[in-house]
């Protein structure tokens, strides 16, 4: 799928919009092998933050560590669907001052043909992952007065869609674990926010794009301007950069009163 049905973005590989410093800061970055988790890696280590980048794919990982400068980043394999990948997970956690829960996966199938193995596979991943660690994050960030939780949830964190049962499931769950986190947070200096992007231009949405353009038996360009954008007023995907670019906002100073909330990059989707 190459085809863009308007541009994108000016200015995403000049110079960030948002004025940050994470000088001393340490942040764990899930799912950051590619996609929003890459971009907000490298963010958040042009800001200056030391970053603990965890994944499951120990190839990508390495290719991120040679694109960050510095060597701030160091790289984290780790699989969040079993159990002693939440441990060891939770246990990273410790002595972060910022978390970005990426990690996530899809699969579309209608309820009845739902395999029960992958939604619990699902929802262990996009749900009890970012659980564990923002338990193993919040000790040391209440100790110190001051922490950044950030989910990446979805749009479909706030809008159901058919045949994707685990998913959306999970990020209505996150949305809700992050308000909680907020809630009991807020008297010791630590925010937790949920950033709510539509389609992006990831390899996980190109998969999905090939796939229903197969299922469908329509070019991929169709899929993208019938089936993804059908409910958004900008006609075009999201870039990975401009939600990190989000991410390092809600770490920034001026984002210090927001906590509990869901920020859409959703194209009006949610207008409706």
């Amino acid at each position: 799928m190459t085809q863009e049905l308007t541009p994108g973005p000016p200015g995403l590989t000049g110079p960030h919009s948002v004025a940050l410093d994470l000088t001393g800061r340490t942040a764990l970055v899930t799912g950051a092998a590619s996609g929003i988790g890459r971009a907000c890696a490298l963010r958040l280590a042009a800001a200056g933050a030391k970053v603990r980048a965890a994944d499951r794919d120990a190839d990508g990982l390495r290719a991120l560590q040679d694109a960050a400068s510095g060597g701030a980043l160091e790289p984290h394999p780790v699989d969040l669907t079993d159990a002693a990948g939440l441990d060891a997970a939770e246990r990273t956690a410790a002595g972060a001052d910022i978390l970005v829960n990426n990690a996530g996966a899809q699969l579309v199938r209608p309820i009845e043909e739902f395999p029960p193995d992958d939604f619990h596979r699902l929802l262990t991943l996009m749900l009890e992952a970012p659980f564990r660690l923002i338990r193993g994050a919040l000790p040391h960030m209440y100790e110190q007065g001051w922490g950044r939780i950030v989910n990446i949830s979805s749009v479909h964190g706030l809008r159901a869609s058919p045949y994707k049962s685990a998913y959306v499931s999970a990020k209505h769950g996150l949305e809700g674990l992050s308000k909680v986190t907020a809630l009991e947070g807020a008297e010791h200096g630590v925010t937790s926010n949920c950033v709510n992007p539509a389609y992006v231009r990831t390899p996980l949405v190109e998969k999905q794009i090939a796939d229903q353009a197969a299922a469908h038996g329509i070019s991929e360009d169709r899929v993208v301007a019938e089936i993804l954008l059908a409910d958004s007023a900008l006609k075009r995907l999201l870039e990975p950069e401009e939600v990190a670019e989000s991410v390092a906002y809600l770490c920034a100073p001026e984002a210090s009163f927001i906590t509990g909330a869901s920020l859409p990059l959703d194209g009006a989707w949610t207008a409706h």
